[in-house]
């Protein structure tokens, strides 16, 4: 609970990974394909109560098992993208570690999911959990260039209410060195407020970004959020985003 030491710095999600991880709980015709698919790039961290339900189906649906593992630990829905772990490296690219916010939802399962990778893997993780550095977030609701750069809605200001926005700030640039936080509003129809809903970073300078029909329900607020990032901050190497 205490943060790194040193400068550290938070991976962006299309940098190489050593394992993807599948909470295998509801949709297993889209996890069996996840599962087949990413093997030819990475392994496959599988966490489930039953290993030898998962292997059975896998199996059946000629799913080879050749870099799957399996991790065995209670959860409570399949959204690991809002409650697992995030990566940082020391020394840019050189040890890496395993960060653990506070999960914003009441499922207290999904909350300790994290602990049980950090055992299975061996890495060392760092948690957002005790004064003055506890922290409630998501991750459907944060994305980052790897260079600093990070980019969330204000979710994370309404989730912390006993933090000032430096706090939050400085919270993230201690455990995951993010030194430009940016902020955007919230959409009025969005239900969840994770900005993972309607945009995505490409690359460090390349935006995709939800459009909805002039007028219509979120699509006035995802406009205004864009002009807000292109008139106010460029690409970490200085260029406008496309």
């Amino acid at each position: 609970t205490i943060p790194p030491v040193g400068a550290v710095r938070a991976s962006a999600e299309w940098e190489e990974i050593d394992a993807l991880i599948v909470d295998w709980v509801s949709f297993p015709v889209i996890l069996k394909d996840i599962v087949r698919y990413a093997q030819d790039e990475t392994d496959v961290y599988i966490v489930c109560t039953d290993s030898s339900t998962v292997i059975n189906y896998l199996t059946l649906t000629a799913i080879p098992l050749t870099r799957v593992h399996y991790i065995l630990d209670p959860f409570n829905t399949i959204w690991c993208m809002d409650y697992g772990p995030w990566n940082i490296y020391s020394d840019d690219v050189d040890s890496l570690a395993l960060i653990d916010w506070i999960y914003n939802r009441p499922r207290p399962k999904d909350d300790t999911v994290n602990s049980s990778i950090e055992r299975f893997t061996g890495l060392p993780m760092y948690q957002t959990t005790v004064s003055p550095s506890n922290l409630i977030h998501t991750g459907g609701n944060f994305m980052t260039d790897g260079f600093g750069t990070g980019f969330s809605s204000k979710l994370i200001l309404d989730e912390n209410p006993t933090k000032t926005e430096p706090q939050i700030d400085t919270i993230m640039n201690r455990f995951m060195g993010i030194n430009r936080y940016i902020k955007m509003d919230k959409l009025p129809y969005d239900v969840i407020h994770h900005i993972d809903m309607h945009m995505k970073l490409l690359d460090e300078e390349t935006i995709l970004m939800g459009e909805y029909p002039a007028g219509i329900a979120d699509g006035p607020q995802i406009e205004a959020n864009l002009q807000y990032v292109l008139a106010n901050f460029n690409s970490v190497y200085g260029t406008p985003y496309k």
